[in-house]
């Protein structure tokens, strides 16, 4: 009888335990949903579904209210006994009209977007798989509100919000990715990134500084990359994919594999992928002056002026390759305590900077050879998460770093023996703790506190190429560490059910520490140091008046502290003029004022738009300069106007975002995103000048066909006009970039292309893509880019899911 009595207590503990596993699908295909978010404040916990679509419940045993969120799907708000009542099994119905997603870029905590004042987009991993982007900056650009700048195929600078570079921020997993050696000129790190390892991207648009400190002044871009998978149920889970791509614009070879390898406690992520692309093959139609007929080839010792063949198309140089490699090990100790190790290496080929191999002087090619070497990006992660329901804090979240970053530039002009080398490379550590507290059921609390440093290694070297003499030259930087750190407190209060508010406040320190070599420059100094302050914060409102209705508007302030690139780069400018380093700098101060709005009809349509101001001031700009005493030297064998970057103006910014979205049925829908915004800059002599990083007119259009197994989409992407009086002062008189108006002038003509894209899944697991990008084969350059877009572009891509 004890037997018998045993074995019927076993039989329904297990079932009890089952029973703790929730299974959620897609409504029509039955598919399991990977990364479905559940969230509850009582008890607190939070989860996300695995490859099969399996969420272990017991952190929400009798939670009242469980949030339940995937982009592209309903939002559900459901007990722990209305999940029971379902027998633990919920089909989720796609819903594209969404007001609020879960977001982690707006406090670092998972949150509701339409709770929070501030506007951030959201892409998720299914949009990523059926555009199929080459690189994480064409990532960037799928969600229609972030313009990319490109200087070469290998690269891509976002703009947002009139702002790019380092006014900008990038996160990956947390931890901020700009170094002490970003610059304000484009820069291409972004490339750095595999977008078949990101589980999801996030822009947070406006200053983002009481949260995330220096540079996030026009917005914060977060990539979130794939965890290691634990399985919700005793057993062990083997899961991965497996991708091939080709483009016919680059002749692009692309592989990706992951595989990870999950149990209840121990998860393993491996993600591997390499590119290799040829020289980027530009349209047929359009402005010849982004023709390139000739290129410069060593030949038998010589520097010889290569005809291409008619019609021109190819840019040459442009081809590359590149690598990904990422390893993840997570360890989760309790419910409570959570491990993960994260492993990431990222290394290019060398390549040629296409916009600089562009320039002539004399009637000839000024340059034979400007390539940048290898560009390396490594991190080592360990993050440690913790829940309490009890104590200063409810959630703790724990990261250390270290970051490797190796870059390098070689030049040599045509016909010279001398090749230039230039060589880079930053070590940056990290340390992010960051705590949460509910107070009570109105009142949370966010607060923490950063520190970063950065060690600038940056080396020169001659090498005359006939004989193979090499010795030390001058540097691109000094020696030199930067450091950074920072407190900051964010207060969210529930005033009620319609009305959110949020206020934070951030102290931050930054100091740099230089020294100059002789090799470096004749200066008038040997070394420089600064320690400085900075503080900023922010106030903002979020209403929902209804459910069809969010309402948001927020006043914040940013920063960017000087780095080593603002304070001790010489390089060349533009032509004709050298910049050099100025010790004497202060932090810039952005000031920002921001309202939005979105609302729903039914299951009809949405509408957002969200208007922004924002004034920059001391600003760092590049600006006219004396060096002891001259205002021209000799460099690289020219003599060259002195400039140096300063806190010597203010830059404004206005704007608009606005957004659209039909759903005419099930199975077709049509969104559009346009952006308009304007800036200008003060000049010394008291002139206003456009602002060169405020992006003309330009957006996306899509008409999107799904069923169960089918997707298509047809999309239009457009740029307007940029004329020469709309040209930032300093871009007017780059010939190799823009095409020529009817006086002659410099300017960047309006464009557009149409694009196919089509999809079928053929057994849940084999995915192929298919698609075909400016179908009319135009010839374009977005504004600033250096290197125009590809032509008629065949893509091909097979992936297999298991």
């Amino acid at each position: 009888m004890k037997i018998l009595f045993l074995l019927a207590f076993l039989l329904a503990s297990s079932l009890y335990s089952f029973a703790q596993t929730l299974e959620v699908r897609d409504h029509k295909t039955g598919t399991p949903l990977r990364q479905v978010t559940l969230i509850s404040e009582s008890p607190k916990a939070i989860a996300l579904s695995d490859s099969r679509g399996l969420v272990d419940l017991k952190p929400f045993y009798n939670s009242p209210k469980i949030l339940i969120s995937l982009i592209g799907y309903e939002t559900l708000y459901l007990s722990f006994e209305d999940l029971e009542d379902k027998g633990f099994l919920l089909l989720l119905k796609s819903d594209n009209l969404k007001l609020s997603e879960v977001v982690i870029s707006g406090t670092k905590w998972t949150k509701e977007s339409a709770n929070l004042p501030i506007k951030i987009s959201s892409i998720s991993s299914e949009t990523t798989e059926f555009q199929n982007p080459q690189t994480a900056a064409d990532l960037l650009g799928l969600s229609g509100k972030v313009y990319v700048q490109k200087s070469q195929q290998g690269g891509g600078s976002p703009m947002i919000r009139g702002f790019a570079t380092n006014r900008l921020l990038y996160m990956v997993d947390g931890v901020r990715m700009n170094s002490a050696i970003f610059r304000g000129g484009n820069i291409q790190n972004v490339i750095n990134l595999d977008p078949f390892a990101i589980e999801q991207t996030e822009v947070l648009f406006g200053p983002g500084s009481v949260i995330y400190g220096s540079d996030a002044i026009g917005g914060v871009m977060s990539f979130q990359t794939i965890k290691p998978e634990l399985s919700a149920e005793e057993d062990f889970i083997v899961s991965g994919k497996v991708n091939s791509r080709f483009s016919s614009a680059n002749e692009e070879k692309t592989i990706h594999a992951d595989l990870n390898l999950g149990g209840k406690k121990w998860a393993s992520v491996t993600s591997f992928s390499h590119w290799d692309y040829d020289h980027l093959r530009q349209g047929s139609n359009g402005p010849e002056d982004y023709l390139r007929p000739f290129f410069v080839k060593r030949i038998d010792g010589k520097d010889k002026v290569v005809a291409q063949e008619s019609p021109s198309l190819k840019q040459i140089p442009s081809a590359y390759s590149q690598y990904n490699l990422m390893q993840k090990i997570r360890f989760r100790a309790s419910e409570r305590w959570d491990l993960e190790y994260g492993f990431h290496r990222s290394e290019t080929s060398p390549f040629g900077r296409y916009d600089r191999h562009n320039r002539n002087r004399n009637g000839a090619p000024r340059y034979a050879e400007w390539n940048y070497g290898p560009q390396i990006w490594q991190m080592n992660l360990l993050a440690l998460t913790h829940t309490s329901n009890r104590g200063i804090f409810d959630q703790m979240s724990l990261k250390l770093s270290h970051q490797l970053f190796g870059e390098s530039r070689i030049d040599r002009d045509l016909n010279s023996p001398i090749r230039n080398r230039q060589a880079e490379k930053i070590n940056a550590l990290g340390l992010n703790w960051d705590f949460q507290k509910m107070i009570d059921e109105k009142n949370t609390l966010s607060y923490g506190f950063e520190w970063v440093e950065n060690k600038v290694n940056s080396s020169g070297k001659i090498e005359q190429i006939e004989t193979g003499q090499k010795e030390e030259g001058p540097s691109r930087y000094p020696q030199a560490d930067w450091t950074s750190w920072g407190i900051y407190l964010n207060e969210e209060l529930r005033v009620n059910e319609t009305t959110n508010l949020q206020a934070g406040l951030r102290y931050s320190r930054y100091q740099i520490s230089a020294i100059f070599s002789d090799k470096f420059y004749p200066l008038p100094f040997t070394d420089a140091a600064f320690n400085q302050g900075a503080v900023t914060g922010s106030l903002g409102v979020s209403l929902r008046p209804r459910e069809d209705w969010v309402i948001q508007a927020n006043l914040g302030t940013a920063f960017r502290s000087p780095n080593v690139d603002d304070m001790g780069k010489i390089f060349d400018s533009e032509p004709g003029a050298v910049t050099v380093p100025n010790p004497q700098l202060r932090a810039e101060y952005a000031y920002n004022l921001d309202f939005g709005f979105a609302k729903r009809w039914g299951d009809f349509a949405k509408v957002d738009l969200a208007a922004y101001s924002t004034l920059l001031d001391r600003a760092l700009v590049r600006r006219d300069f004396n060096l002891n005493g001259l205002d021209s030297i000799f460099y690289q064998g020219e003599l060259s106007k002195v400039q140096a970057i300063q806190n010597a103006a203010q830059a404004r910014v206005m704007g608009l975002q606005f957004g659209l979205e039909l759903q005419f049925s099930p199975l077709l829908s049509f969104s559009t995103d346009l952006n308009l915004q304007r800036g200008e800059e003060e000049m010394d002599n008291g002139e206003i000048s456009p602002s060169r990083h405020a992006a003309p007119f330009f957006g996306v259009s899509r008409l999107h066909f799904k069923s169960k197994q089918f997707q298509a989409q047809i999309y239009i992407d457009f740029q307007g006009e940029r004329s020469f009086e709309q040209l930032a002062f300093e871009e007017r008189e780059k010939d190799e970039i823009y095409a020529k108006d009817f006086n002659g002038n410099n300017y960047a003509p309006a464009w557009y292309t149409a694009n196919l894209k089509i999809s079928y899944l053929w057994f849940k697991q084999l995915h192929t893509v298919f698609g075909i990008e400016n179908l009319s084969d135009q010839r374009y350059r977005p504004y600033s880019s250096g290197i125009s877009g590809p032509g008629r572009n065949v893509i091909l891509s097979v992936s297999y899911q298991f």
